[in-house]
């Protein structure tokens, strides 16, 4: 194990720049139902064309407040050729960092894998330096997984990727992603009311530049819970701790951003912000700028939000 770094990178936490997919196929995942507690099942889910035309608007909703921020927008279209129903969630199948490596993931759902798409990247490459990019992909022939920036959330800072454990985020993959770009990997076990796995950490931990948003409550483990705390503490982060009330209403899924005049903003689902109490709304609202947008049927048939949707590109510019 390497010794925690306490001083600051020059590595930015949050950047201007985000990739986004714009869903064409999107619906209710059966694959992903399984390992997914954030997924309805008792939702109406006969109506696809329905709920794919929804999601889409929810999508484009999203899309117009982002971009009222200043943020450089790179956004996507999914294709039809091939069934993608998660693809506007393009955070777990890739990653971008400021050393120039593109990271691709091993994922869980055998349908999800096709959201790996080479074009994207050969896009990207116009406006970024792509140095190198790592595949991690093999490791689904082993049946081992870790969905990007979904299983890890990543202080970019320190170099410090927080994972809880679950069926999509196996510890040896993690090993290889810290080897690669040279983080500390910081794992623990976290459940739900009914010790059910949860299955992404983005879902109860959000890490910013100088705060963190997350549920210890979920972290069963007494050593683990402190060992977290400790390590936000010693990377001079605020804690705001939310319950898992409040997670299962994607209340930990946001993402901090910033805009290219450096203004800071927090991105958030409407019912993540409802979820808040007006204290916590207060304590945000000092770090940034708060920004919510409905993101139901997303939600509720997906089983992820807001910051599952924004892939961050932190790569160098040409």
């Amino acid at each position: 194990m390497r010794p925690i770094a306490t001083s600051i990178h020059t590595q930015p936490q949050s950047t201007a720049r985000i990739m986004m997919i714009r869903p064409v196929q999107f619906g209710f995942n059966t694959e992903t139902a399984e390992s997914n507690e954030f997924q309805q099942r008792d939702f109406d889910h006969s109506n696809s064309e329905e709920t794919q035309t929804k999601a889409r608007e929810e999508f484009d909703l999203m899309i117009s407040q982002l971009l009222l921020t200043g943020l450089d927008l790179h956004i996507f279209d999914d294709t039809d050729d091939v069934y993608r129903p998660d693809a506007v969630f393009s955070n777990n199948w890739i990653s971008f960092h400021q050393s120039g490596k593109v990271v691709l993931y091993p994922m869980m759902a055998k349908n999800r894998r096709a959201e790996r798409r080479p074009d994207i990247i050969e896009a990207l490459k116009k406006d970024f330096l792509v140095e190198e990019i790592i595949d991690l992909t093999h490791f689904e022939k082993e049946g081992k997984f870790l969905e990007g920036t979904g299983s890890m959330v990543l202080d970019r800072r320190y170099k410090i990727a927080y994972a809880c454990l679950s069926p999509r985020t196996h510890p040896e993959v993690l090993e290889a992603f810290g080897d690669a770009l040279g983080y500390e990997i910081v794992t623990f076990s976290a459940s739900d009311e009914n010790d059910k796995a949860i299955y992404h950490t983005n879902v109860l931990m959000c890490v910013g530049d100088i705060f963190a948003v997350v549920c210890l409550e979920a972290i069963k483990n007494p050593d683990e819970r402190q060992q977290v705390r400790t390590m936000l503490e010693e990377t001079n982060k605020y804690i705001i701790e939310i319950s898992l009330e409040q997670v299962h209403q994607f209340a930990g899924n946001m993402l901090m951003v910033r805009n290219l005049k450096g203004d800071k903003f927090l991105m958030m689902s409407t019912q993540a912000y409802e979820a808040l109490t007006e204290t916590q709304h207060k304590i945000l609202s000092d770090y940034a700028r708060i920004i919510h947008t409905d993101l139901s049927i997303i939600e509720t048939n997906g089983g992820g939000s807001a910051r599952c949707m924004m892939t961050e590109i932190h790569l160098p510019l040409r």
